[in-house]
């Protein structure tokens, strides 16, 4: 689409954003690192069920340091899944860790089975980078997904995220018709608002997967990030929209072809809705979130001037001119949402507010 940059500046995490993630637990000591795994000797080709290439390297060790590896990687499970309670690893056995190579944060995934039943699962460890770290946070405070990751110095480890991804879906499910359309278009309509409001980039159909729930009478859908490296970094606000990718556009067409334009309005004030009660309910956690990350700078600034003008004629407000930082403008955006939100007057003259400039009322 020629909308996102080629490649995105990893910033490291800087001393204030440290002091958050460890005020907030999100800080654990863990016996490797992300540059222990890129010791490894050799790599495969990773291909799937059809053969295709998944463009994922399987790696390899020499034997030397396998077993400390396998068992610091074991280790680093337990503390993700089970708050470090290491017993539950004695039947664990780590099956196999993949690199992707062109990703920013090349990171590495590691499927582990249980030796008893053969049920596996994944986590990821990557290099940390600010922007997915922020991404992150907002993903857990502002949307209906809670989100399980931490940081050990420069190194990022984060849960895998399940549903069946996006790409796929369009690939098998649309063709077979094995999916309830108004719902699944209605569940877009929502996704797109999410990332608008908290300015999430790049969500083609390779970076969220679709959660599929059946219920007695019908399935429900849920759309998910499984990317936050482009989190408020591009300039174009039609980046921020996933409907304006064209690897999105057989959802669009669902919309288009399910829902009425009152429909749409209507479902994108229900997430809007959401969103202002989940502000409320961790008012606090945010605040110092958006006072974080309001002083860093997360883009180039000609990214925050293009896309300050871009959010200001899009809402019809001077305020987003003012803004400096990246941070700044997803500030902006809440405080926008706050005031057109039902009961808003009521949490606006609190003095627990959270958006206003990194000040309470």
């Amino acid at each position: 689409m020629g909308l996102i940059s080629r490649k995105k500046t990893v910033f490291k995490i800087s001393p204030i954003l440290r002091k958050y993630v460890r005020k907030y637990g999100r800080e654990e000591n863990i016996p490797l690192d992300y540059s222990d795994l890129t010791e490894y000797t050799e790599h495969i080709s990773l291909y799937d069920r059809n053969k295709k290439d998944t463009l994922w390297v399987t790696v390899v060790y020499d034997h030397r340091i396998a077993e400390n590896i396998h068992d610091g990687l074991k280790k680093v499970y337990a503390i993700l899944k089970a708050a470090g309670d290491i017993s539950v690893i004695q039947h664990l056995t780590i099956d196999r860790i993949d690199l992707c190579m062109y990703a920013n944060t090349q990171p590495f995934r590691i499927r582990v089975v249980n030796m008893l039943n053969e049920n596996h699962d994944y986590f990821y460890v990557k290099r940390a980078d600010s922007s997915r770290i922020y991404g992150l946070e907002l993903e857990h405070l502002l949307s209906p997904n809670r989100i399980a990751y931490f940081v050990h110095g420069d190194t990022l480890v984060e849960e895998h995220i399940v549903g069946i991804p996006a790409d796929q879906f369009l690939q098998y499910n649309l063709i077979d018709r094995h999916f309830e359309e108004t719902r699944l278009a209605k569940e877009f309509v929502k996704f797109n608002e999410r990332c608008f409001v908290r300015l999430l980039g790049d969500m083609h159909s390779s970076n969220f997967v679709i959660d599929v729930t059946p219920d007695f009478e019908e399935t429900h859908y849920r759309m998910r990030a499984i990317d936050f490296d482009q989190q408020s970094y591009e300039r174009r606000k039609s980046v921020y929209l996933p409907q304006f990718f064209k690897q999105n556009r057989h959802f669009v067409d669902l919309v288009r072809k399910n829902l009425t334009p009152e429909s749409i309005f209507q479902y994108q004030r229900e997430e809007r809705a959401l969103i202002f009660n989940r502000i409320r309910s961790s008012r606090y956690q945010l605040k110092a979130l958006m006072d974080t990350m309001a002083t860093e700078h997360l883009a180039p600034a000609a990214h925050v001037e293009a896309l300050k003008k871009e959010l200001s004629q899009h809402y019809g407000d001077e305020g987003f001119l003012k803004c400096t930082t990246m941070g700044q403008l997803i500030r902006s955006s809440l405080k926008t949402l706050i005031r057109k939100s039902r009961g808003m007057d009521h949490f606006i003259n609190s003095k627990h507010t959270v958006i206003k400039d990194g000040k309470k009322n």
